[in-house]
């Protein structure tokens, strides 16, 4: 039975929010109501600081409210604070248009001209959007377009975003099931390969389903995020390219939460020198205002979408908001100029190996994974499954410790560490000591 909370906030959730939003723990440890955040470190409505390792689902890559994104945010907002989407643009929603392209299909086609290789799309056109999950679902309506083919390949644990047609990519039956009767069935899904032979064997399954004719996009995450940090073996994202191109299919990835550094280069594709023909992202791109994309190289941007006529197939109120594109070109300047990738990169591989170590000797029960600064600890109990009650828990007694991290995985097996990006070495040794104390605290409870 719930309790009513100590405090007015959740008093006022559990009284007026839907139920299913926020998850308020009986015992009144879960949540902690924010206050306020800048840099590291969160303040909640008593005054007490947290170190915040989740950057706020990833969106606080150059930390919380850095000077330079809300002087941009407040400066647009003195001067226009909406405009009207598809029908009257503003100066900024060309200039970030711009920015994106720059960003991916111009500087891979300089990347692929340096190698000798193929040059796919030398400049991007965008779809803007609101959240991430419409950046797919236009997506998917640029393949469907483009190709004239409705299905769709997915991937077991695939989180895309919960609207009906990003719902039909998504795997995980606690978001698909109570809305199944509604959705239209136009997804395959072949699992997420763990190693180099499930990887064989899902790329066999990928080809026979490519030769039936009626697959027009692979949508994939470059590494599963909510499902627990999974990363997928070298040649994963190439094979899905070269099969893609192969039968005449579009290769859509989901950077959503990995794209602008967040695994040491400023896309996750790029490990791989992979070029999508699709690219959607979001999160770290504002730095806090709801502005997402869906980018494509522009001849396929072109093929798919038909020139304007007065009423355009895909938009909203909000596209292209002018406080979103302020604050994104900010923090876009601000990622760059930091060189945060590659800070990414440092502190993430520093950070990895040193809970490695911390954890070797626990390693049947601890597995420590990740790249750049998106790191999961996987708890394991004595029987070899996974243990998502642990982990939720381990999460309680942290944040108790004035340490923020989300649980991730079907079970919520694996404690997820995605810092901003900004991170110290002083700040990993206060979270590292904590996860240790915490982690001690709970094997011997």
């Amino acid at each position: 039975m719930q309790t009513q909370p100590s405090s007015a906030t959740l008093s006022a959730l559990l009284r007026h929010e839907s139920p299913n939003v926020t998850y308020l723990d009986p015992d009144g440890t879960w949540p902690i109501v924010w206050q306020k955040a800048k840099g590291m470190h969160v303040w909640d409505e008593s005054g007490r600081r947290y170190l915040d390792l989740t950057a706020a689902f990833g969106v606080a890559a150059c930390g919380h409210a850095p000077r330079e994104v809300v002087r941009a945010g407040q400066q647009q907002m003195g001067c226009l604070m909406h405009a009207m989407g598809d029908v009257h643009p503003h100066a900024l929603k060309g200039r970030l248009l711009a920015e994106l392209s720059r960003w991916t299909f111009e500087r891979w086609a300089r990347r692929d001209a340096r190698r000798g290789g193929v040059q796919v799309g030398k400049v991007a056109k965008s779809i803007l959007c609101n959240s991430g999950f419409e950046a797919v679902e236009a997506s998917l309506k640029t393949a469907h377009l483009a190709t004239g083919r409705a299905g769709v390949i997915a991937f077991s644990g695939a989180y895309h975003g919960l609207g009906y047609g990003a719902l039909t990519v998504t795997h995980r039956s606690h978001f698909r099931r109570p809305f199944q009767s509604q959705l239209k069935k136009f997804s395959h899904f072949l699992k997420y390969p763990s190693d180099a032979v499930a990887m064989r064997q899902g790329f066999d399954q990928l080809e026979r389903l490519l030769k039936k004719g009626g697959v027009g996009a692979v949508i994939v995450e470059a590494i599963q995020s909510r499902a627990g940090l999974r990363i997928p073996p070298q040649g994963f994202l190439l094979g899905l390219q070269e099969r893609c191109h192969a039968h005449g299919a579009l290769l859509i990835l989901d950077e959503i939460y990995t794209g602008f550094g967040r695994t040491g280069l400023w896309f996750a594709c790029e490990h791989e020198s992979v070029t999508p023909d699709l690219i959607c992202v979001g999160k770290a791109l504002t730095g806090g205002f709801p502005l997402s994309a869906c980018v494509g190289h522009s001849e396929l941007m072109d093929q798919a979408w038909p020139r304007s006529s007065g009423e355009a197939m895909h938009t909203s109120t909000f596209l292209g908001h002018p406080v979103g594109c302020a604050m994104a070109l900010a923090q876009l300047e601000l990622l760059k100029s930091r060189d945060l990738a590659r800070a990414s990169s440092r502190q993430g591989k520093c950070w990895i190996q040193q809970l490695s170590q911390h954890y070797q000797a626990m390693s049947d029960r601890v597995k420590v994974r990740g790249r750049g600064l998106m790191i999961g600890l996987e708890l394991i109990d004595a029987k070899g499954s996974p243990d998502g009650l642990q982990v939720v828990e381990w999460a309680k007694r942290l944040l108790k410790e004035g340490v923020i991290v989300l649980p991730s995985g079907a079970r919520g097996e694996v404690l997820s560490l995605s810092p901003p990006l900004i991170i110290g070495e002083s700040h990993i040794k206060q979270a590292t000591n904590k996860l240790l104390k915490t982690y001690h605290q709970l094997i011997k409870s």
